[in-house]
């Protein structure tokens, strides 16, 4: 079963847990920036590595407008470091092994995939703003793409 996907305008989720450096990560702690949560089904796959790296390659340009990135995946801890040296990623990869982040957003459930069916987490990022809040949702995105028209959207907003 799915929850829904958050709606924009409604408060973000807390977030409580580690990133790929065994460090607390927490959404509180951004208050006052405004934060990409990109949600991602695996480490190391073909289209989450395109989307990771895409992330990569324009990060300064989020930094100049003054946005935090951060992926979350349920991978644990040990992967998410493991992928972030082998790709040299420049933000927090969040850890949700016990899948509490992505069942509150919404984003974990039922997939399919060459005919097979599976629980696992869907490929949606949230912007969330400088007080909290979700400020919008792209509920599909296409890895290779979706870096530069999450940064053209927040560009237009600055």
């Amino acid at each position: 079963m799915q929850t829904a996907i958050l709606k924009a305008g409604v408060p973000a989720p807390p977030i409580s847990a580690n990133d790929q450096d065994g460090k607390p990560v927490t959404l509180q702690e951004y208050r006052g920036r405004r934060v990409v949560l990109y949600f991602y089904p695996k480490d190391d796959t073909p289209g989450c590595t395109k989307e990771a790296c895409a992330f990569r390659d324009i990060f300064p340009k989020f930094n100049k407008v003054g946005v935090e990135v951060l992926g979350v995946s349920v991978d644990d801890e040990r992967k998410h470091k493991k992928f972030a040296e082998k790709y040299n990623l420049p933000f927090r990869l969040v850890s949700d092994p016990d899948k509490s982040i992505v069942e509150a957003y919404g984003v974990w459930g039922m997939k399919k995939f060459m005919g097979r069916e599976y629980m696992g987490t869907s490929r949606v990022t949230y912007l969330i703003d400088e007080q909290g809040v979700v400020e919008h949702v792209w509920p599909k995105v296409s890895p290779e793409k979706h870096a530069e028209e999450l940064l053209d959207y927040l560009q237009q907003k600055t």
